[in-house]
């Protein structure tokens, strides 16, 4: 950033609000990965299993997604520090519950529902504020960068702080963690001034937030169910898009009345916008597919334990970070479109990596090439995809768009973790990890797609190709 003023505020003001803004980003995405280095030592502490501790998992995740929409809405209604504060608070009473937990029940309460939701209030007054304070399209791009990037770093690095933490004293401790980092952040927000004033008249569609909510839970708990009973699965995806249906047929009905709606329905009807939230559908959905599989892997089969494991993940971290530090030369240098191909190709090129090395080799080290390539190229495309999405719409719906994209980007996540951990828990030692690695590259290459479809001009919002774009 320059010394200049953006939004009437100094420069420095701007630094001070979005330390505690990344942060919030870091230890979210950090929850939703360092459990996977802990599966032994919790499943054994809390007598359960493996799919037990991939069900919390998968749950926080999908909580999340659920809630996210809503979320992003009621930051109109009630400020969005407030907001944000407030899910803070609530994150950080989750955080406290799991850490105390004796049982695989009080986790998921605490872990699972209470950081969900905390998660799902704090994380859009995130984007929403950064959108709304960094006015120009460079400070603006850069801060996005820094978020994004500590999101992809707490995703990456979870599994080698969990398993620090877990080792050298606790798994319960990696909970205290969260809770201590939760406030400090709330420490550091006082520097945050909401610019726009909350709207007490703002209508808040509990209808939809129920319909979008309930028809996403369903279609992650239909997958889960997919090794239990085929029957079970079908007809919770079945109702659970039927839900989803009804939900865009009662916003559509809401507008069409006059009515304030959940959501507009414009905001589907934005080719560019909804091409960059495929893309971050898939990438959050191969990372933490990735994560959970490899560490399950890990830790069941090879019998790693936290600490071991990871090490072994040190490699995507330190890819992620590379890429991340890099970010602003590549924008400079390359359009939106094309960092995001890119970034596929490498995250493909590594799980093809991971498939094969680790299959030729016993070493644990045969995975870190993979993983190295897999959190490179993860990194290259997190800030192009959330820049597109973000800057594809005004100030008065960067509330909606947040909540969304939020949304499908954490939707991802426990899609993620449901799929790729059923295919792994199903036939852990009979080829499960090949099979898992395998439908995750399949669905990179849709994700690929998306970003070729992308265009290749100048999207609106954002800096033309060739100049300095989101880093």
């Amino acid at each position: 950033m320059s010394g200049s003023s953006v939004a009437g505020r100094p420069t420095s003001a701007l630094r001070k609000v979005l330390i505690p803004l990344a942060l919030a980003q870091f230890i979210c995405s950090f929850a939703g990965s360092n459990m996977n280095v802990m599966i032994n030592d919790m499943s054994e502490d809390l007598n359960t299993t493996v799919q037990g501790i991939q069900t919390a998992i998968t749950i926080f995740l999908l909580v999340m997604a659920a809630f996210m929409i809503p979320g992003g809405k009621l930051t109109d209604r009630y400020g969005r520090k407030r907001c944000l504060l407030v899910g803070l608070a609530i994150y950080g009473v989750g955080a406290l519950i799991s850490a105390v937990s004796p049982n695989l029940g009080i986790l998921i309460l605490g872990n699972s529902i209470l950081e969900g939701i905390g998660t799902a209030l704090l994380i859009p007054p995130v984007y929403i504020l950064t959108t709304l304070l960094y006015r120009d399209l460079t400070s603006r791009a850069r801060a996005f960068g820094a978020i994004s990037a500590m999101g992809g770093v707490g995703a990456a690095a979870g599994p080698l702080i969990g398993g620090l933490i877990t080792t050298a004293i606790s798994w319960r401790a990696a909970f205290i963690f969260q809770a201590v980092i939760i406030v400090l952040i709330i420490i550091l927000s006082r520097h945050i001034e909401d610019p726009l004033p909350p709207d007490p008249t703002s209508v808040f569609d509990t209808g939809g937030a129920v319909l979008s909510a309930v028809g996403l839970i369903l279609v992650v708990m239909g997958i889960l169910a997919a090794d239990n009973n085929f029957w079970l699965m079908v007809t919770l995806l079945v109702v659970g898009a039927l839900m989803l249906l009804w939900f865009f047929l009662w916003i559509r009905a809401k507008e069409r009345a006059h009515k304030e709606p959940l959501l507009s329905t414009s905001l589907f009807r934005n080719r560019t916008s909804n091409l960059g939230m495929v893309t971050q559908n898939v990438q959050w959905l191969v990372l933490m597919g990735t994560s959970f599989t490899v560490a399950a892997y890990l830790q069941v089969v090879r019998g790693y334990n936290a600490i071991e494991t990871g090490v072994i993940f040190t490699a995507a971290t330190v890819g992620l970070l590379l890429s991340s530090f890099g970010a602003e030369r590549f924008a400079k240098r390359r359009a939106q479109r094309t960092l995001v191909m890119a970034g596929f190709v490498l995250t493909i090129a590594g799980i093809v990596i991971l498939i094969v090395m680790v299959g030729e080799s016993s070493s644990p080290w045969a995975f870190a090439p993979g993983l190295f390539v897999t959190g490179f190229g993860i990194g290259l495309m997190l800030t192009p995809s959330v820049n597109i999405v973000q800057s594809s719409f005004g100030e008065e719906q960067q509330g909606e768009i947040s909540g969304l994209s939020r949304s499908v980007s954490n939707l991802g996540s426990s899609l993620g973790t449901a799929i790729a951990g059923t295919i792994l828990v199903v036939g852990l030692s009979h080829g499960g990890y090949a099979a898992a690695m395998i439908t995750l590259a399949i669905v990179g290459l849709v994700g690929l797609v998306a970003g070729a479809l992308l265009p290749r001009g100048r999207v609106p919002g954002l800096a033309p190709e060739g100049s300095l774009g989101p880093s």
